[in-house]
């Protein structure tokens, strides 16, 4: 069973620059087909002062921790057992191409379902802007499916 001494645990503040050619890409990837996600003309006619960071990017963003295995590692959790439970965003400002975002990873909660053959983490995640503003919060949950008798 992971310690709920983890509980409150904030990971080391790292940061991450959005670039345009990724918003572009991750536009692409995702099927967005509003032009003020890849035309920065069609952006800032819009009323954008740049390309706007997509719905979901930050995720991508937050993948690029110096040590993206950080909290798994001090949870002892195997990789092997890990499901992704579930994920969500609460946006707060608007982030583009160009800012410095940073990411603040906080373990929200640990529990357990099924007498311990399920076990959750949840990370919550404060993304600001280099203005210090808050951009939005992310939620992820993982799900641990522990072996019977293990």
């Amino acid at each position: 069973m992971i310690d709920k001494k983890f509980i409150g645990h904030v990971m080391p503040r790292f940061s991450a620059v959005v670039e345009a050619g990724r918003l572009r890409f991750f536009a692409k990837a995702t099927g967005q087909t509003d032009p003020v996600y890849s035309d920065e003309a069609a952006a800032r006619a819009a009323g954008h002062p740049g390309l706007p960071v997509p719905p979901t990017f930050l995720f991508c963003l937050e993948m690029e921790s110096p040590d993206p295995a950080a909290i798994r590692d001090l949870l002892g959790m195997d990789y092997r057992t890990l499901l992704h439970g579930e994920q969500g965003f609460t946006y707060h400002r608007m982030a583009y191409a160009g800012d410095t975002l940073s990411f603040e990873q906080r373990i929200d909660d640990i529990y357990d379902k099924k007498g311990g053959a399920l076990e959750f983490v949840v990370r919550g995640t404060r993304v600001r802007n280099q203005r210090d503003e808050l951009v939005a919060e992310l939620r992820a949950v993982t799900v641990i499916r522990n072996q019977p008798g293990a």
